[in-house]
């Protein structure tokens, strides 16, 4: 970092800095692009994503060559374009990945980044920096900033309600936002309303069995166990584990055949080629969301009064499979080792067969 002289710089040009708009104070010493009001927010930035990004700002903050041909400045243009792109692409992935495991505080720079690229591309009403509006307002959720949280759901509500084309999954991040907004005010019925219209907009765009209604049926189940209403969000649990269970036992059938891997698929099936592209697209960050949703509803049924063990068994073998598909061997071992050993309180349980099974495919594999 260098100290920023504002009288060096001519009249009317303000430094800000990247992420309070504040005057800025120091400098990035990499690019020599960016500004911070402090070494606080430059080293907040660093951490959560300008250590990434910081080559890719040169050529979008500095001055281009003149170019004499109209092909030329074109080309250039749809260059300047693409690594826009590209920007908002990365941040937006990075933001959710720091999101999804709990740091909504790391996620914060990543996701200002991101609204900032979206707008200066396509401007501050369009439907496509909606995701980025939502996603601030997510982390502003996260790290109990309410007025900011409903500023942003605000913003893309009404970006939403000028687009009657808008797609489902606008929709259905939309009612998640703000559901989540009402659940922490403490309007629970509101709250689930929202909800609702989540799995609606997610069984439409994804079907009623996709990890999308998965995560609406989660958050309704939070809700319901606010109002202590234990009985109906425990059938909204066992529902998501199912959904889960049914989705990484077919995942990790196409994983174990090679069909799920690009260096070993070769002639994938119908039937294993959709689950395939599932796999390919189960990215960190939606690994880090199941793992937080699966291992929350396995707190709430190992602390019950009444404990089931049919339902922490397929609980415990879901989240085997998704360490399993994490590479996590030894943990995923562990799991299935405390699966089984709860199976056999259930006589003549169907699933201690598949766990058994799995743990035979797993001391096959290196570790």
């Amino acid at each position: 970092m260098a100290n920023v002289n504002p009288l060096a710089w001519p009249k009317g040009v303000k430094l800000l800095c990247e992420l309070c708009q504040q005057p800025a104070l120091v400098q990035c010493t990499k690019c020599m692009v960016t500004y911070y009001c402090d070494t606080d927010h430059q080293k907040a930035d660093w951490e959560s994503i300008h250590e990434i990004i910081c080559h890719l700002l040169v050529p979008l903050r500095t001055l281009p060559a003149f170019q004499c041909l109209s092909d030329e400045r074109e080309h250039q243009r749809v260059q300047l374009q693409q690594r826009q792109k590209q920007l908002i692409e990365m941040t937006l992935n990075t933001a959710q990945l720091k999101l999804s495991k709990g740091n909504p505080g790391e996620a914060l720079p990543a996701a200002i980044h991101c609204l900032r690229f979206a707008t200066e591309l396509y401007g501050i009403s369009t439907i496509e920096s909606v995701p980025s509006y939502l996603l601030l307002a997510e982390v502003n959720l996260g790290l109990g900033r309410l007025t900011q949280a409903e500023e942003y759901l605000t913003q893309s509500q009404w970006v939403i309600m000028k687009n009657p084309e808008c797609s489902h999954v606008l929709h259905q991040k939309l009612c998640r936002s703000y559901g989540l907004l009402c659940s922490v005010k403490g309007d629970l019925e509101e709250a689930i309303r929202y909800l609702a219209n989540e799995v609606y907009f997610a069984s439409e765009e994804f079907g009623c069995n996709s990890t999308a209604a998965a995560g609406g049926f989660y958050r309704m189940a939070n809700v319901f166990s606010q109002q202590g209403k234990t009985d109906i969000a425990d059938s909204f649990y066992t529902e998501v584990i199912s959904i889960w269970h049914t989705l990484l036992s077919k995942m990790v059938k196409v994983y174990n055949s090679g069909v799920g891997s690009p260096k070993w698929r070769t002639s994938p099936t119908p039937d294993t080629e959709d689950i395939s592209h599932q796999l390919d697209l189960f990215d960190e960050a939606q690994r880090a969301e199941a793992s937080q949703i699966l291992n929350s509803i396995l707190d709430v049924q190992e602390k019950a009064t009444k404990q089931e063990p049919d339902k922490i068994c397929r609980t415990l073998h879901t989240l085997a499979m998704l360490h399993y598909l994490n590479t996590d061997l030894s943990k995923a071992q562990d799991l299935c080792s405390k699966a089984l050993l709860v199976s056999h309180q259930v006589p003549n349980l169907d699933l201690t067969r598949h766990i058994e099974s799995f743990m035979q495919q797993m001391q096959l594999k290196p570790s």
